[in-house]
């Protein structure tokens, strides 16, 4: 691709030759995403089952992994580790990528992208209206809840080593059993 002076946008992102690798759009610049390591991958699929499980026994919408593309604007297209959707919204979902914003994400923190992710994405996704954001730490082995309210996120207190969603209400999730077994 040339060199542009104007800021990406996903139209840019959707022409680019596939040459294997995931790309995020933040600002109109573009991030390559790195592969997860192993304790990535492990927690991407935990919390996704474990997302699922709960979305799906109570009929609440539906809860998707990446790789998937996720337009806030045009200039703004993320690839979030896990995300929810509720049913009555499931609509922004078309053919080729989410057109607006889920309600939950999860991003995974990686040695890569834990700096934009508790920075630029939180406020990203606080921008345009991600109503719940998890940032799980593999490091710390904690997760954090940030629910939006009127002035940005606020997070969600751990009680006794759990945390609630408000998006998926009646979800606890016990933080020690999240990380149980991964290295």
């Amino acid at each position: 691709m040339s060199t542009l002076t104007r800021p990406l946008t996903y139209d840019d992102l959707a022409t680019m030759p596939d040459d294997g690798k995931r790309y995020e759009l933040i600002g109109g610049r573009l991030f390559e995403l790195t592969s997860p390591l192993r304790v990535h991958v492990l927690l991407a699929r935990r919390i996704f089952l474990l997302l699922y499980e709960f979305a799906t026994s109570h009929g609440l919408g539906e809860v998707l992994s990446a790789p998937a593309d996720v337009v806030l604007s045009p200039e703004n297209v993320v690839q979030p580790d896990v995300l929810f959707i509720t049913g009555d919204r499931f609509d922004i979902y078309n053919r080729a990528y989410i057109g607006g914003p889920p309600d939950l994400v999860v991003e995974i923190l990686s040695p890569s992208t834990s700096g934009r992710d508790r920075t630029v994405k939180a406020e990203l996704y606080a921008r345009f209206g991600v109503r719940e954001y998890w940032m799980v730490d593999p490091v710390r082995k904690s997760l954090s809840i940030q629910v939006l309210g009127t002035s940005g996120y606020e997070t969600t207190p751990e009680e006794n080593g759990r945390v609630r969603s408000n998006v998926l209400p009646g979800l606890v999730v016990a933080v020690a059993a999240l990380f149980a077994g991964i290295e």
